[in-house]
């Protein structure tokens, strides 16, 4: 097989074209390639408007491979590489078997791993399955009925599955590619394979999460709903069983504890136990909303029917703090994130055609654990907590806090919606944010937003809106472990987003994968060590 790299076409081409591409670049006629795969697909916006889609192709070709390659003389030709991820194989099965704390991308690879390892893992996992979620989650967005065990931060699929769906990660890891083949296989489209920046969108992950859990129970695993774990059980420094919050106790000596970035009454539980934690730097801000077709053309030059809806990723780096732009929805909406009962999180979602009106953004800031008010391990918890209590103040409801960007910037409250419609439910307080979040982040978004939109034009829009806080971006808290991945209470495997480990799906799932291979790993080391 060989690989093609950097085929350039414009944005109305057809798969034709790409194989005659292909073909022109080899030297022979289109007739000879008899495969063709696309391995990867990106947008080159740089000579705006001359958008171009760029390329790397695998393709099977009759006759000697090598002599072609020779023959075409062409440096963007070569042997494709032929190595892939396959996941480790047990022999035997564990005296008792392994449970998954929390059903997020960590979790969710990490028992799909041991799962086709043969070791049946049982995850628990406090939030319901993804369709009684799913009617939780849109009951919340019209009424303002939070359910505290069941909402955007808690479920089947963790909060991934109420976002964007973004697949692309700047970690390179081997077992991306893997990752990838399981999405697909569960329902998602199978351009996230070779897009460079593959999403799936938060109507398709319902389905996908469900068809990944479906499969972990076909090769023995075990799911429980609504089963939060509210203890440990140790003895002479390893785990014995979990306690649940209906008192029963689930005999283990190992369990990966992936509970995601929201779980703050098992953090509290965790630090209550003597399970060593730290403060870990996070970001907080707001979410930023402008018209995507102002960002398409921002980023293309012109409107495009033929290009995806353009996205963005900006970042200033101030005197003390870094703004940047993170988790960018293009085409998607605002949304209520939030899990505990008066306070108000937002986060970002779109679908997998992102057909709407508006582009959203998190906007910002970085800190450090310097800079929060309340010390211990739990400090940044404690910080997020009270942002999201005092915008719920300011509010009165689960209606976020809300400003366009030009009266943010002016420093005057913001009395409705301009041109820019927001996309929250259910619903905003328009209101001066200097109100409700701290001048460490609005000094620090209000200095850089002029920045940022002289490198993206219209991003400052005064029209645009900004929404009330973004504090769920990433852990505040790592909960420490050691090479083997285990934490000082052995058999206790903290891993994923929570655990302060990843940032983002990919990332998580990635580290739900590893967790399981160490697992795997240290059962044969202790099998052949008793032998």
């Amino acid at each position: 097989m060989i690989r093609l790299h950097d085929i350039s076409l414009p944005p109305e081409h057809n798969a034709s074209q790409l194989l005659f591409e292909a073909a022109r670049m080899l030297r022979v006629p289109n007739s000879k390639i008899r495969k063709m795969k696309i391995v990867r697909r990106s947008v080159d916006a740089r000579k705006k408007p001359d958008v171009r889609i760029i390329y790397t192709v695998d393709v099977t070709v009759e006759g000697s491979e090598k002599k072609i390659l020779k023959q075409s003389g062409c440096k963007k030709a070569s042997a494709a590489p032929i190595s892939r991820y396959q996941p480790p194989k047990a022999d035997h099965m564990p005296e008792k078997r392994p449970v998954v704390v929390g059903f997020g991308p960590a979790g969710m690879f990490a028992a799909l791993v041991l799962a086709l390892a043969g070791w049946k893992p049982l995850v628990l996992e406090r939030g319901e399955d993804a369709r009684a979620r799913h009617e939780k989650v849109e009951a919340f967005f019209e009424t303002g009925h939070l359910d505290t065990r069941s909402n955007v931060q808690f479920g089947e699929g963790g909060a991934g599955t109420f976002s964007d769906g973004k697949l692309n990660t700047g970690v390179n890891n081997p077992r991306i590619g893997w990752i990838l083949e399981q999405f697909v296989a569960a329902g998602a489209r199978e351009d996230i394979l070779y897009d460079a920046k593959p999403h799936v969108g938060t109507d398709v992950l319902l389905t996908v999460v469900q068809n990944l859990r479906k499969r972990i129970i076909s090769l023995g695993g075990e799911v429980r709903f609504c089963t939060q774990v509210t203890g440990l059980c140790a003895e002479d420094g390893h785990l014995t069983g979990l306690k649940t919050e209906t008192g029963e106790i689930i005999p283990c000596d190992r369990a990966v504890l992936a509970i995601g970035h929201s779980a703050r009454d098992t953090f509290e539980m965790l630090e209550g136990s003597g399970i060593p934690m730290e403060p870990k730097p996070f970001a907080m801000g707001v979410r930023i909303e402008q018209e995507q077709k102002d960002i398409n053309i921002a980023q293309y030059g012109r409107e495009n029917s033929a290009l995806p809806p353009a996205d963005y990723k900006l970042v200033e780096h101030l005197e003390d703090e870094t703004v940047y732009t993170f988790c960018m929805c293009p085409g998607g909406y605002v949304v209520a994130a939030a899990s505990e009962e008066g306070r108000i999180a937002t986060n970002g979602m779109s679908y997998a055609d992102r057909d709407g009106e508006n582009a959203n953004a998190a906007l910002l800031v970085t800190l450090n654990p310097r800079d929060f008010p309340y010390e211990g391990a739990l400090g940044g918890m404690r910080w997020q907590r009270e942002l999201e209590r005092r915008a719920y103040e300011v509010s009165g409801s689960y209606r976020a806090p809300a400003q366009k960007v030009g009266d943010f910037l002016a420093g005057v409250p913001s009395t409705g919606a301009g041109r820019v419609q927001p996309t929250y439910r259910p619903g905003v307080a328009w209101c001066d944010l200097h109100s409700v979040l701290p001048e460490k982040i609005t000094a620090a978004i209000a200095q850089a937003l002029p920045r940022l939109d002289g490198r993206l034009k219209g991003f400052a829009d005064p029209e645009g809106v900004l929404t009330a806080p973004e504090t769920r971006s990433s852990s505040p808290v790592r909960i420490l472990r050691d090479k083997d991945r285990q934490s000082t209470l052995r058999g206790l495997y903290p891993t994923g987003e929570g655990a302060g480990y990843a940032g983002g799906i990919m990332s998580a799932a990635i580290d739900g994968i590893m967790t399981a291979e160490a697992i795997l790993l240290e059962e044969s080391h202790g099998r052949e060590t008793d032998q």
